[in-house]
C-alpha cells in the first residue's frame, strides 16, 4: 500500500488542492479528504476509491448513514463527516440551481438586458447559460462608441469556459436608436458562432437592443 504521504506532494489530494484548486481533483480525492486517514492495509484514497467503485457519486449522495458506516474505513465519525459534507453539497447545489433564472426566451433575456436602454455608447454583453438554459454569468465584454463595438472571440469565449456554459446570447445596445442590423453586426455574429462550434459553445442569438424596442437574430433567421 502507498500512503498519501508517500506520493509525491503535487499528486497529495490537500497539496493539490491548494495549488491548483479543488476543481481539479477526482471525486475519490475529494472524497479522501473527507475520509483524512486510512486504515490497516488502506490508505484515505484507497478507501474513497473503493467507496465510489460500489456506490457511484450519485448514489453515494442518497445512501443512508448506515450503509456508509458499514464501509471499511468509514466508521463512525469519519461516516458523519463525509454524510454532512455530501449533505450540505447537496443543499448548496439546490439552493444554487433556484437562484439561477431560466432563459427559454427573447423574452426572459431581454429581461436581463434592461440595463443597456440609456447607454450612451455601445456596450456588448454575453449572457452565459449552463446545460439546463439558466443563466451562469453576465459579463460587459466591450465598451465602444456612440456607433460601434468590437467584441474579440476570446473575449466572449474566456468568460463562458471559465463558468462552463453550454450556450451564450450575445447582445449590444444601439445608442444612436436605429434598429437596423448592420453588416459588421452580421459578420460579428458569424464570427462568434464559427468560434463557439469549435468549442462545442452553442451561440442561441444575438440580440440588439434600443431604447424603442430590440431585434433578435434568432427570430429574424439571422444565425446560421
Amino acid at each position: 500500500m502507498t500512503k498519501i504521504k508517500d506520493l509525491p506532494k503535487h499528486k497529495r489530494p490537500r497539496e493539490k488542492l491548494l495549488e491548483r484548486g479543488a476543481e481539479s481533483l477526482s471525486d475519490a480525492e475529494l472524497l479522501a479528504i473527507l475520509i483524512r486517514t486510512g486504515r490497516a492495509g488502506k490508505s484515505a484514497l484507497d478507501i474513497a476509491k473503493e467507496t465510489l467503485k460500489k456506490y457511484p457519486l450519485s448514489k453515494l449522495l442518497e445512501i443512508s448513514q448506515d450503509e456508509l458506516s458499514s464501509i471499511k474505513g468509514l466508521e463512525s465519525t469519519k461516516a458523519i463527516t463525509v454524510k454532512a459534507a455530501l449533505e450540505l453539497g447537496k443543499r448548496a447545489t439546490g439552493a444554487l440551481n433556484k437562484s439561477f433564472p431560466v432563459i427559454n426566451s427573447v423574452k426572459e433575456a431581454i429581461e436581463q438586458l434592461s440595463d443597456l436602454k440609456g447607454k450612451k455608447k455601445e456596450h456588448f454583453v454575453a449572457l452565459y447559460l449552463n446545460a439546463r438554459k439558466q443563466l451562469v454569468h453576465k459579463e460587459i465584454v466591450s465598451i465602444g462608441t456612440l456607433t460601434e463595438t468590437v467584441a474579440h472571440p476570446r473575449e466572449v469565449f474566456e468568460p463562458a469556459i471559465r463558468h462552463f456554459a453550454a450556450s451564450v446570447i450575445l447582445a449590444h445596445n444601439h445608442p444612436s436608436k436605429n434598429m437596423e442590423v448592420s453588416d459588421a453586426d452580421i459578420k460579428l455574429t458569424e464570427k462568434l458562432i464559427q468560434s463557439g462550434a469549435i468549442l462545442d459553445i452553442e451561440v442561441i442569438d444575438h440580440i440588439v437592443i434600443s431604447d424603442d424596442g430590440y431585434i433578435s437574430f434568432k427570430e429574424k433567421g439571422l444565425l446560421f
